[in-house]
């Protein structure tokens, strides 16, 4: 397979994270056209390679039930909510009582990680269970909240367009696969059980969905987080299974190499657009999360460059002294598993070894550094600095690595530019 960076521009749209989608499935339809069909309408079923779809950050439904161990802050906490399903499981992400305060803390303390030094791994809250149900279906990731579709949709403009457009069926050629987002991995020699134990999952259903479709391989699509998790996978196999079982990944806003915007999560705090919540309230839940930490600015793409300024502590921060700004911050406890874990994870940034196209939005204003004032980070940037990219991820995460891998002769890149389009 000869080398290939074909960079393409879609008309400017004024748009969020739905039409992005919409534009994705628009180009899976055609990369299924690509891989034989011949056609980018409805796509002959016996032509047909099946879809799993892998949603981002916070992409999918997350269930959790309180056990006897749970020590809730308040009594309102240890009543909500007050109508649970079966087995005492309730709808944990995404919820609207998130908007109210007292039960932002309780939503709060229930998401809350930590890093349990001894085991070299992360843990739920004591007390918590957590779950994601209906693996395998796109369900979980079509609405974050079945009851809110108007409010909550995520992907269901996707997956409909791949039905509507090219004949795709759910359970028979479309799959999702949802995750606990909180999680991610670590690198070589250190355990990381949730998810390994999804990458585990991923890897069955790619199998069983290519079995289950005469054996043509795969067509993987993943927004955002969801993509580093599918560069993992398979990063993690061997090509002949990579050759056997995926015919091209597609991703959406992936953040190669981390995004500034997660250094303001964990300085002071992001509320990721929900109205009316305050930062400050899921600012602690927000550092223990592994994930988070797994999206910070990698020293691989942003190098030197200043990201953050901090007036209280009179000292900046990049990507290579991340370390400090961690500490400088008060969460200490992040040194460790960011070190040892995280590190060697992100400087490593091996090629998919599989045909990859990437969707990427362009022309919006992104954070690019952060000014905090006296009075440190307890208080919001006194200055934010913006530069290009997709509104939450730089342009040069977006495109930085993968342009590298275009150098590779067997590595078959394609970058979809869609100008101010802005992704959440």
């Amino acid at each position: 397979m000869g080398r290939r960076l074909s960079l393409a521009r879609v008309p400017a749209v004024a748009t969020t994270m739905v039409v992005m989608l919409w534009l994705g499935s628009s180009l899976c339809v055609s990369a299924v056209a690509r891989a034989g069909a011949g056609t980018t309408g409805a796509v002959a079923e016996q032509q047909r390679h099946p879809v799993v779809l892998i949603p981002g950050t916070g992409g999918n439904q997350l269930e959790a039930r309180l056990t006897e161990d749970y020590k809730p802050s308040s009594l309102v906490c240890r009543v909500w909510p007050l109508v649970r399903g079966r087995g005492g499981w309730f709808r944990l992400w995404f919820d609207p009582s998130v908007l109210v305060a007292p039960l932002t803390r309780c939503f709060a303390e229930r998401m809350t990680l930590s890093y349990d030094a001894d085991a070299d791994d992360y843990r739920n809250a004591p007390g918590v269970e957590t779950r994601v149900s209906d693996f395998g279906s796109t369900s979980t990731l079509r609405y974050l909240d079945p009851n809110l579709k108007l409010l909550t949709g995520y992907m269901n403009t996707l997956a409909s367009t791949l039905e509507e457009k090219a004949g795709y069926e759910e359970g028979r050629d479309l799959f999702g696969a949802p995750y606990d987002f909180r999680y991610g991995l670590a690198g070589p020699g250190h355990p990381s059980q949730v998810g390994s134990a999804y990458l585990q999952r991923l890897r069955l259903l790619v199998e069983s969905a290519c079995a289950a479709n005469g054996g043509r391989p795969a067509i993987l699509m993943a927004h955002s987080l969801g993509g580093l998790f599918a560069l993992q996978l398979l990063a993690r196999s061997p090509p002949p299974w990579r050759a056997a079982h995926v015919q091209r990944l597609v991703t959406l806003s992936t953040p190669w190499g981390g995004s500034v915007q997660e250094m303001l999560t964990f300085a002071s705090g992001n509320t990721l657009g929900v109205p009316f919540v305050d930062a400050s309230l899921i600012r602690d839940e927000q550092r223990t999360a592994e994930s988070n930490l797994w999206l910070l600015p990698t020293p691989k793409v942003f190098g030197n460059t200043t990201l953050v300024v901090s007036r209280s502590h009179n000292r900046s921060y990049s990507a290579k002294n991340m370390t400090q700004f961690l500490r400088d911050i008060g969460f200490e406890v992040g040194v460790e598993p960011y070190s040892a874990r995280i590190r060697p994870l992100v400087e490593a940034l091996p090629e998919p070894g599989v045909p990859l196209t990437c969707l990427v939005g362009t022309g919006v204003d992104t954070v690019e550094s952060l000014v905090y004032g006296d009075g440190g980070f307890d208080e919001d940037p006194e200055e934010v600095v913006y530069g290009d990219g997709d509104g939450t991820v730089n342009l040069a995460s977006l495109v930085g690595p993968i342009k590298a891998w275009s150098d590779s002769p067997a590595q078959v890149v394609e970058v979809v530019e869609l100008p101010k389009v802005y992704v959440k």
